[in-house]
């Protein structure tokens, strides 16, 4: 299978713990754009870093991660890159950056990622998403169709938080309409959008 240019061209760094993991974030955050992240998988002998610290680190400096690949049975390796002004930010993150704020970890590229996401709407923008709140254009063309909002809630919570993310990220107003009326056309049929078939039950 052949790599992405992204894979090919990127740097890799496999930090031996959470503060090596953080001072080539210090050093590196401003210039460099991205690397691939090398650790242990969860069970492997030779963990030192988490997924979860990892990320911990990342947000302190305003970056983030991203696409995942496998190296071997016991490592793989994860892009992390700088955030895009118009990333957006899942309740996950949100709860970590406020906890890294008050240990007093986060640094001032972290903390400017925040207010640039609070600015433009990015920081808020999956609140309702992620509490799985179907908007009112959805809500009415569902109950329009005959079983079709029946289907829609039968729908895994994942199942559903991926579909509304996917239509409160259309960037323009046909793009939303014409996602809500994929939606609505499967749900009235009793299968699942193709952006959703691919993944795996809860």
């Amino acid at each position: 299978m052949k790599r992405s240019l992204t894979e090919k061209e990127t740097i890799r760094f496999c930090p031996v713990n959470r503060d090596e993991w953080r001072a080539w974030l210090e050093e590196n955050h401003a210039q460099e754009k991205s690397v691939w992240l090398i650790y242990y998988k969860k069970n492997a002998s030779g963990r030192l870093l988490s997924w979860s610290d990892a990320v911990d680190e990342a947000l302190c400096f305003g970056w983030i991660d991203s696409t995942a690949r496998g190296i071997d049975n016991e490592r793989y390796m994860q892009l992390f890159s700088r955030r895009k002004p118009n990333s957006t930010w899942s309740k996950i993150n949100k709860a970590k950056v406020e906890r890294l704020i008050h240990a007093g970890l986060m640094t001032q590229p972290g903390l400017d990622s925040i207010e640039i996401a609070k600015r433009n709407g990015s920081w808020t923008i999956l609140d309702d998403v992620e509490e799985l709140v179907i908007p009112d254009d959805l809500q009415q063309a569902l109950s329009d169709k005959p079983g079709g909002n029946a289907f829609f809630l039968k729908l895994s919570k994942s199942e559903r938080r991926s579909l509304l993310q996917w239509l409160v990220m259309a960037k323009r107003l046909e793009t939303r309409q014409n996602r809500i009326l994929e939606i609505v056309a499967c749900a009235e049929q009793q299968i699942k959008p193709k952006i959703i078939q691919w993944k795996k039950p809860e």
